[in-house]
């Protein structure tokens, strides 16, 4: 391996590397992710929008564990036993970790499958969609764009009008009912 480093030239190397890194063509850069076209899209954050970077003993004290496994490593709760997948309350869904507004009831719809389900998040630059292949399947995952924290995942089989299935995590998440 020493010696193909060596032969390789110093920009083929940084090539290699910029391929390999965990950017995604799938991230919410605006010429890379379909608009969602709606009103909250360009309402005020609740919160500031700098980047929340914490050790993972900071995470771990100040998230439930349940919390803590799903969003700081990629965990799953179970399905029809979480929070809001029956939740038909009118509000706005936070993220649990840095309270970066994700998404609000009038896009939630009963997908059937025992998780809180969206056709849209409140902005596309509130996520990003990395690629999750683990478990043998491949999958878009969704993590807040603030905290990265797992959110849970994307699928192609929702309703109109974008036909997405945003099918998160109720242990990510924190419901505040509208006033």
């Amino acid at each position: 391996m020493k010696n193909l480093a060596k032969k390789l030239s110093l920009p083929t190397i940084l090539f290699v590397a910029m391929a390999c890194s965990d950017a995604n063509p799938r991230d919410s850069s605006a010429e890379n992710v379909k608009s969602n076209d709606y009103s909250m899209q360009n309402a005020p954050s609740k919160t500031d929008t700098g980047k929340v970077v914490k050790t993972d003993a900071e995470w771990k004290k100040e998230l439930s564990p349940e919390s803590y496994d799903v969003t700081r490593h990629q965990g799953t709760e179970p399905a029809y036993h979480n929070k809001y997948w029956d939740n038909h309350e009118a509000g706005t869904y936070y993220c649990i970790c840095c309270h970066e507004k994700l998404f609000t009831s009038d896009k939630k719809f009963d997908s059937g499958t025992g998780w809180p389900s969206f056709w849209a998040p409140v902005s596309d630059k509130a996520i990003v969609v990395h690629s999750d292949n683990s478990y043998g399947m491949s999958r878009d995952e969704v993590a807040c764009a603030r905290c990265n924290a797992h959110l849970g995942h994307v699928f192609d089989d929702g309703p109109a009008p974008t036909h997405l299935r945003y099918c998160m995590n109720s242990a990510s998440m924190v419901f505040e009912k509208a006033k």
